[in-house]
């Protein structure tokens, strides 16, 4: 079951969304204000927020722009408004897609699974700073250029952009990408490490300051310059 935030400062409209859209198997969440929706993400997991445009004190473009710098929760912006400029700034800003007030209940809900659609397709890809890995064709990529890996590279490397600033000890390694039943040591982590940064380096990414060592510990990828 999908879990929405509802964000409007209008009591009927956040009313009317989630008496039309909880039989469809939605779990709506109802915020009235962009700050209040914001404390809710901090602390709950939501898949999609349904986004007013038109509040009081901080406005949905401005909520949209906070919330873009902490999570890539997909977005739909509603507004009454359905100006041209509107809807430029909205996707601007971070929005997924954009529907004007009044809109057709139907082509609503075909909006939320289309945007629910492109983001499980784009799950399957991972970019970090010119670096591509796309999880269907097992190729990874800096800058267009490809980076050969081998299989336990490529799962390492998985482990790291899906996980980022996590430590992870050389026994999870092992665990994670060799399995319990596999005799591994600690020496063979820090050798496909080593492979894995040196590949990453021949092509000019910077694979030092990211894929870093935890001393004691292990390994983690911070996405911190």
């Amino acid at each position: 079951m999908k879990t929405l935030l509802l964000v409007d400062d209008e009591p009927v409209m956040l009313d009317l969304l989630s008496l039309y859209l909880s039989p469809l198997g939605y779990t709506c969440i109802k915020c009235n204000s962009g700050m209040d929706a914001i404390n809710f993400i901090e602390s709950n997991e939501i898949d999609l927020i349904l986004l007013d445009v038109m509040m009081p004190e901080m406005d949905g473009l401005e909520t949209c722009r906070e919330i873009r710098k902490n999570w890539n929760i997909p977005i739909i912006m509603l507004t009454a408004r359905s100006e041209k400029a509107d809807i430029v700034k909205g996707l601007e800003y971070g929005a997924d897609d954009y529907i004007a007030k009044p809109f057709d209940e139907e082509e609503l809900v075909a909006r939320i699974n289309a945007v629910l659609r492109r983001l499980k397709t784009e799950s399957k890809k991972i970019i970090f700073k010119g670096l591509k890995l796309d999880k269907n064709s097992f190729q990874v990529t800096f800058n267009g250029q490809e980076i050969v890996l081998t299989p336990k590279e490529f799962s390492l490397l998985t482990l790291f952009l899906s996980n980022q600033n996590l430590v992870f000890s050389r026994e999870h390694l092992i665990t994670t990408i060799w399995g319990y039943d596999v005799s591994t040591e600690d020496r063979t982590i820090d050798s496909h490490i080593r492979n894995l940064r040196d590949k990453l380096r021949k092509t000019g990414f910077p694979a030092d300051t990211y894929l870093q060592t935890v001393w004691g510990v292990g390994y983690k990828w911070t996405d911190q310059d």
